[in-house]
């Protein structure tokens, strides 16, 4: 499902990814571990093309992102081709980035009417079965406002899937949440994996990780230094920088 290849991006003067190669299967979860400042939401971000690499490709389903190949080299795709790729791609951000203006129900329909042309009955019958799905239903009238982080980010979660994505990212989905909030986010994740969603997940929520990713990938310096599944990279680093942060953090 997702392809990377020689992927390059530096802010200015700070390489933040160094040439990262990384395969990930359909219907697989991913997890991406590292320190601050290792390039795992860089990466992330690069997928959909919210980064532009300076080097590189990323390929979802077999379509370059971003980019398309002419003369033996990669040209940038026009913003409205850009815009189509990305819909394949959903994301799920760690501050949940809801529309405070529009209900949950406006906020989970306004791009699959606006971007893949769904008539607003389609999407809001949709949108009423996602919110059951992540344990909200009835809600579909509140605001954000009104709504606990973690129910927050559980819309988010249905928002990304109103787009009927090939692949699921999430950015730190639980660090803005209350302790007592992150279980409902994450058994909403642990279901779509279960239910053979293809997701990419940095997080430090190591039990999650444990229990639900085929992979765990481990990023330092704007490189992969580990990889592998998680029983294997938790229980026998090879590089001494992912024993150390593994350490501290189980």
């Amino acid at each position: 499902m997702v392809r990377i290849r020689g992927l390059r991006k530096s802010f200015g003067a700070h390489l933040v990814l160094d040439g990262v190669d990384l395969d990930v299967g359909e219907g697989e979860v991913t997890v991406l571990l590292g320190p601050s400042g290792s390039g795992k939401s860089t990466l992330l971000r690069s997928i959909n093309h919210l980064e532009k690499p300076d080097a590189g490709f990323v390929e979802v389903g077999g379509e370059i992102i971003g980019y398309r190949h002419q003369g033996g080299k990669l040209h940038e795709l026009g913003h409205r081709t850009i815009t189509r790729q990305r819909a394949r791609v959903g994301m799920v951000f760690q501050q949940f980035n809801l529309f405070p203006h529009l209900t949950v129900l406006e906020n989970i329909t306004e791009a699959p009417v606006a971007v893949r042309g769904a008539s607003r009955k389609q999407a809001a019958a949709r949108a009423r079965e996602l919110l059951e799905r992540v344990g909200l239903a009835g809600r579909e009238g509140a605001y954000p406002r009104q709504l606990s982080g973690g129910q927050q980010q559980r819309v988010a979660i249905a928002r990304a899937l109103a787009m009927e994505p090939d692949l699921l990212l999430f950015d730190e989905p639980t660090s803005a949440l209350d302790p007592e909030l992150v279980g409902e986010v994450l058994a909403v994740m642990k279901d779509l994996a279960l239910s053979g969603m293809t997701m990419i997940v940095v997080t430090h929520e190591i039990g999650f990780a444990r229990e639900v990713a085929d992979t765990m990938v481990f990023l330092d310096g704007g490189r992969i230094i580990e990889s592998g599944p998680p029983a294997e990279v938790l229980a026998n680093p090879s590089h001494e920088r992912a024993r150390a942060f593994l350490s501290a953090v189980l």
